[in-house]
């Protein structure tokens, strides 16, 4: 193993992603892609296996692995041909849910295949029974978009114009969609290209066993890392608090077991799956726990397959860990992912309580909607993101507002928003007293208020904590509570939209209308607290009061300290 070349190849490869991220980011139509930047770019071989990957969005980096496996098993690399792209977005097909999709590209050198490319991104509006993709009522697969199997939506370098055609005529905003999926294109051939200029300057034998080297290396740092971890059973569960259909609580469970240098996390003893949209596939919950355990390891081991072997994944089919088709599945990516990527770390909490953290929020918002705009005379659909408040550290307070462990992404600047949607924010702040109180207090949440302005918007939402708190470790207290409330027109009272219109869930629910004057107030949860409140050093805690992060009611109340 040439450590010097194998370095800068990894180094190389990863600016390669990173540059295609940016291209994205730049190209890109949606404000989920140029704005909340909720894409991931990456090298594979040609088994499939992840060689390099930008740092981008946790969820679609460990979800990589049974996704691009699966694809190639479908179309072997053998069987494709210089040009072609595949695109796949189905989450029973090792995919995450309906909304990512995935866009593959063979690479090639002096005429031989040598991996793909890879860009997977998500997609702001895919059809189904509401705008915007996350129906928080959705009872089936087919009530959350249109799902597209592994298929070639170009052909040696030329559009498949009948691909192009059905994915289009089944989506609510066809130039969005099709200015998006053109960028995610543009960023392969800039890959292409890239790859093309290091295989020139390095060759194929060379590149291709430096990569062989390079998942090595990972594997054995990622099991060094592993084994300075205890031996021993370790568990922790969380519940999510409904699942939009059924107002009753779900369990989510793992038990994590260590020995040497291997980890297997066993989730058999979550709760059945959901009949409403909660679900996790086997590729979610495959991601959760990678990302757990990148957060409990050294951030620095090169992400690709090698450092997820050492790690093993037990998901009981037909469970909220692992669900059968055909039953729906879009919240598990965005609000069962961070949960059960926050239980393995609290599991291994006890046996490595120096680098866990508290629950952070656990949920991404996922308040999305759409409707007619009649100043651009066309479809207006939106994803929007929303931030909360991450777990107290044994050294460090949670990150405030930021999004949920699962994505890198960011929320929507209020200019960006005004501008290309018709509501007005009338408020966007961090609360206080949202984070948990301890010696390390909870990051903060943070809430926003829309006032719908020209014409009506049909909402919708996938979200939790409106009732259980997050969690904290070793003393300290549980993070507040999220909350979705609708003033309605010529009304001075806020609602939840259980009583507004008549929900089962005031945090899951599909196509309400909001008329113009309406006003919707979003609220997301804060992290949990780390240690006793009281060990709280006092200077942090009249830092608090100066920034406003803490209020002198919340002062008194979790530390017992009068403000002068």
């Amino acid at each position: 193993m040439d450590m010097v070349t194998m370095n800068i190849l990894d180094s190389t490869m990863v600016s390669i992603c990173r540059e295609m991220g940016i291209s994205l980011m730049k190209t890109s139509y949606s404000t989920i892609f140029n704005e909340g930047l909720d894409f991931t770019c990456a090298l594979a071989d040609t088994h499939g296996d992840m060689i390099a990957v930008a740092e981008f969005c946790p969820a679609q980096i460990g979800g990589m692995p049974l996704l691009i496996k699966t694809c190639a098993e479908e179309f072997p690399i053998d069987t494709l041909d210089e040009g072609d792209v595949l695109i796949h977005n189905d989450p029973y097909r090792g995919g995450l849910h309906v909304p990512e999709h995935t866009l593959f590209k063979p690479f090639f050198h002096n005429g031989k295949a040598l991996g793909y490319l890879v860009c997977i991104g998500h997609i702001a509006e895919v059809g189904g029974m509401v705008p915007g993709g996350f129906a928080g009522e959705a009872t089936e697969i087919f009530h959350e978009g249109f799902r597209v199997p592994p298929v070639k939506i170009k052909k040696a370098g030329k559009d498949v114009g009948a691909v192009w055609k059905l994915m289009l005529a089944n989506v609510r905003t066809p130039r969005h969609n099709y200015g998006d999926l053109r960028a995610m294109i543009g960023v392969l051939d800039l890959g292409e290209q890239r790859v093309a200029e290091l295989l020139a300057k390095y060759g194929e034998q060379t590149f291709k066993e430096t990569c062989h080297d390079l998942m090595e290396y990972s594997e054995r740092r990622m099991r060094a890392e592993i084994s300075s971890f205890p031996d021993g059973h370790y568990s922790f569960e969380d519940t999510v608090e409904n699942d939009g259909i059924e107002d009753k609580p779900y369990l989510l469970r793992v038990d994590v077991f260590v020995q040497d240098d291997e980890v297997v996390a066993d989730f058999s003893g979550s709760a059945a799956q959901a009949k409403g949209p909660i679900n996790a596939t086997l590729g979610v919950t495959w991601s959760a726990t990678y990302n757990a355990m990148f957060h409990m390891t050294d951030p620095s081991i090169p992400k690709n397959a090698g450092c997820f072997r050492p790690i093993r994944i037990v998901a009981k089919p037909g469970s909220v860990t692992n669900v059968n088709y055909p039953a729906p599945e879009v919240a598990g990516n965005t609000e069962t992912h961070p949960r059960l990527a926050a239980i393995v770390i609290g599991a291994l909490a006890e046996c490595m309580p120096e680098r866990a953290m508290a629950s952070e929020s656990g949920t991404g918002g996922n308040f999305v909607f759409g409707g007619y705009h009649p100043e651009h005379d066309e479809y207006f659909a939106c994803y929007d993101l929303m931030s909360g408040g991450w777990g107290g550290r044994s050294y460090a307070d949670g990150n405030d507002c930021v999004i949920a462990i699962n994505g890198n992404c960011r929320f929507n600047p209020v200019e960006v928003f005004e501008t290309r949607f018709p509501f007005q924010v009338e408020d966007c702040a961090m609360t206080p007293d949202s984070g948990g109180a301890g010696a390390y207090r909870g990051g903060l949440g943070f809430h926003k208020t829309l006032r719908a302005t020209t014409t009506d918007i049909t909402a919708s939402q996938c979200t939790d904590r409106h009732r259980i708190k997050s969690w904290a470790l070793f003393g300290g207290s549980e993070g507040g509570n999220g909350a979705t409330l609708i003033q309605q027109k010529g009304r001075d009272d806020w609602r939840p939209v259980t009583e507004a219109f008549g929900k089962v869930s005031s945090s899951k629910y599909s196509n309400i209308t909001l008329k113009p004057g309406d006003r919707v107030r979003l609220s997301v949860s804060g992290g949990g607290g780390y240690g006793n409140p009281q060990e709280r050093d006092q200077s942090m805690i009249a830092e608090d009061l100066r920034e406003g992060y803490i209020t002198p009611e919340g002062a008194r109340r979790d530390y017992g300290v009068e403000p002068d």
